[in-house]
């Protein structure tokens, strides 16, 4: 591991040099002294220290403070303070920059090193924290489902691009705001409000799912039916710090299942007809089977009614028995 590289920036020459041999001879390397704010932020530009020691009170328009903050906010480069003294307005605006320690002068070799090397663990540290909520957040950001994080009390401290094209509302709307305020759900078929799965969550501490035919009320209005779920956010100590919901549309499955729904009902109803026209097909079969078996029989019907319209005919009557006898 090559050994960190400390700017300092003091406009002090004695104290300048005594501090590099000091750097030096604690295994950290030391290679420029500058002595103004403004060479101070081209020097980090130019060479990209691994932490700058700062003194307050520096000469000319930039005082350390000043060069402290841009380069903090350009580099993202630790500084610490260095003074002998400071009114309270200064050390106020040194708060403000976040500085990684304060050494007053004269400080011992052992305070130095410890407030150095706990600095440079610091920003380590806060790098990797950095770079892990970046890869987090951008996994979030690009999944296709809608993803909305709060705090543990409810309030929206994230939101995926997917959750505010479904919500309608952007991130910079609703940051820090009652997530219950905006994510509105009811039943589909009851249009009664449904429990916001949030609520449960914090309170009992486990995941919690919606219940089904759930409609989410999107800002202008638009009514998407959705499924989600919510889990909480634990600290190492399993302290809830947070809810993190992931729901999604779910609009084309409705209409898959609607439209299945319908066919089995089609299907009922044609198999309900089918089995009429064969209760149907059934007794003209039986009737036409009678016939077939006896086909005078229609016939004898037929001199029946005719023996009635005509009552006394003989010759009706004497087919009659004629038919008769062979039936």
């Amino acid at each position: 591991m090559s050994a960190a590289k400390i700017l300092i920036v003091e406009d002090e020459g004695i104290e300048a040099l005594d501090l590099q041999y000091r750097l030096i001879s604690l295994g950290y390397t030391a290679p420029d002294i500058i002595s103004t704010g403004e060479e101070a932020v081209k020097k980090t530009e130019e060479t990209s220290p691994d932490l700058v020691l700062m003194d307050i009170m520096l000469p000319g328009e930039m005082d350390g403070v000043a060069a402290a903050e841009q380069i903090r906010d350009r580099f993202d480069i630790p500084v610490i303070y260095i003074t002998a003294y400071a009114d309270d307005d200064t050390l106020q605006r040194a708060k403000i920059t976040e500085p990684y320690g304060f050494l007053v002068k004269p400080f011992r070799e052992k305070e130095l090193h410890i407030t150095i090397d706990m600095a440079l663990y610091k920003h380590k540290m806060e790098r990797k924290l950095k770079e892990s909520e970046k890869r987090f957040s951008t996994t979030l950001r690009s999944i296709g489902d809608a993803v909305m994080a709060t705090d543990k009390n409810g309030l929206v401290i994230f939101m995926n691009p997917v959750a505010e094209k479904l919500i309608g509302w952007k991130l910079e709307e609703i940051l820090n705001k009652q997530l219950t305020k905006v994510f509105n759900i009811i039943n589909m078929y009851s249009r009664k409000p449904t429990e916001n799965p949030i609520k449960k969550v914090l309170l009992e501490g486990f995941t919690a799912g919606l219940a089904n035919h759930t409609l989410l009320i999107a800002k202008d209005g638009t009514e998407i039916p959705i499924d989600d779920s919510a889990a909480p956010i634990k600290d190492d100590k399993g302290n809830i710090v947070g809810v993190v919901l992931v729901f999604r549309d779910v609009t084309e499955r409705e209409k898959a299942e609607k439209a299945l729904r319908e066919s089995e009902d089609r299907y009922r109803t044609l198999a309900e007809e089918l089995r009429e026209d064969d209760h149907r097909k059934n007794e003209f079969l039986a009737v036409l089977s009678h016939e077939l078996r006896n086909p005078l029989a229609a016939i004898r019907n037929s001199l029946n009614i005719l023996d009635r319209a005509v009552p006394g005919g003989d010759q009706v009557k004497r087919a009659k028995v004629i038919i008769d006898r062979q039936v």
